[in-house]
């Protein structure tokens, strides 16, 4: 399958450069290379690489010429810090809840990934309804910040007037992948239930039989 190809270009190289640079020093990791690309997008005048991919796909209509496919790019493969998906683990509560918006930039990207894994797949939402599943899902109260991030990060798909909200399919990166399973494994089973058919075979067997040892000369209940 081929890979999509996107022409980009910078009226101003200069104003470019100064607004790579600053998304760069406020980066404490190496950027993946789904990051590079929203960090171009960006510095370019775009929300994200999902806005400049549409731009690019828009556009291309427009002029009549073929429109690159809209399929998303896999991130490529990168080292998995363990210590900072644990630490980013520990800032939801054992029901999955984000206790708290944290202050470094790559923490808030694995946070958000972890979020959008909790949106169901292939689902519309109203702004109200993506609202209660952010809420559902943090204890800040901040559902607006949450949701914001999402979508200039290429996470969530949204309507121009913002009604409507879609999770947009991807694979996380590697070290959200590793949150997100983290997370996952620290998730109570769920309470164990009773069939009704169990319980209506344990009534029609009776009542349960008195502790001690039944003696077949004194009848059921008695001890020797």
């Amino acid at each position: 399958m081929s890979r999509p190809v996107f022409a980009f270009a910078a009226d101003d190289i200069s104003a470019l450069a100064r607004a790579l640079r600053g998304q760069l020093a406020a980066c404490d990791h190496l950027p993946s290379h789904l990051e590079m690309l929203n960090m171009l997008a960006r510095a370019s005048g775009h929300r994200n690489f999902q806005h400049f991919r549409a731009v690019q796909h828009f556009r291309a209509r427009a002029e009549g010429a073929e429109a690159p496919p809209m399929a998303v790019p896999a991130p490529a493969a990168a080292p998995v810090d363990d210590k900072r998906v644990e630490r980013v683990a520990r800032l939801f509560d054992p029901q999955g809840r984000l206790t708290r918006w944290p202050g470094k930039e790559s923490w808030r990207a694995l946070c958000l990934w972890a979020l959008w894994s909790t949106l169901p797949a292939g689902e519309t939402f109203t702004e109200r309804e993506i609202n209660a599943r952010l809420n559902a899902r943090h204890l800040f109260t901040d559902h607006a910040l949450l949701r914001r991030e999402m979508a200039d990060r290429g996470m969530v798909w949204r309507t121009a007037d913002g009604r409507a909200y879609r999770r947009i399919e991807q694979p996380p990166p590697a070290e959200a992948r590793a949150v997100i399973r983290r997370l996952a494994l620290r998730r109570p089973p769920p309470p164990a239930t009773v069939s009704h058919e169990t319980v209506v075979l344990a009534l029609k067997k009776g009542p349960c039989l008195p502790l001690g040892r039944v003696s077949p000369n004194r009848g059921l209940g008695a001890e020797s």
